[in-house]
């Protein structure tokens, strides 16, 4: 998706794989099914992973972007804000969450 600059989509994917680690902390942590939810941050504080404050605010920003990339309306606005060099940031620091999460299963 990156490389068809697909930005905004490679983002979302960013914020899925996320929640998909997060899940599996959680899933890990408590022994039971994860929430049917999208909020990483729900995932954070409900697991209490102490993730550093530099990850945790890119989680926070991430979290805060993906939620209205679901909807069609909000998609149209942020879709101009989203170029290359800003997507690959994003994508960068989201492999660094991954990383550290990863690293706690």
């Amino acid at each position: 998706m990156f490389d068809n600059k697909r930005y905004i989509y490679a983002i979302f994917m960013c914020h899925l794989s996320l929640e998909k680690a997060l899940k599996g902390l959680y899933a890990k942590e408590l022994e039971e099914i994860p929430p049917k939810t999208h909020s990483l941050l729900y995932l954070i504080e409900t697991t209490k992973i102490d993730l550093p404050d530099n990850l945790y605010d890119f989680v926070f920003t991430l979290n805060r972007l993906s939620i209205p990339s679901r909807y069609p309306d909000d998609l149209k606005r942020i879709l101009k804000n989203y170029n290359k060099t800003k997507t690959s940031e994003m994508l960068r620091r989201g492999k660094e969450v991954l990383r550290w999460l990863r690293a706690k299963l």
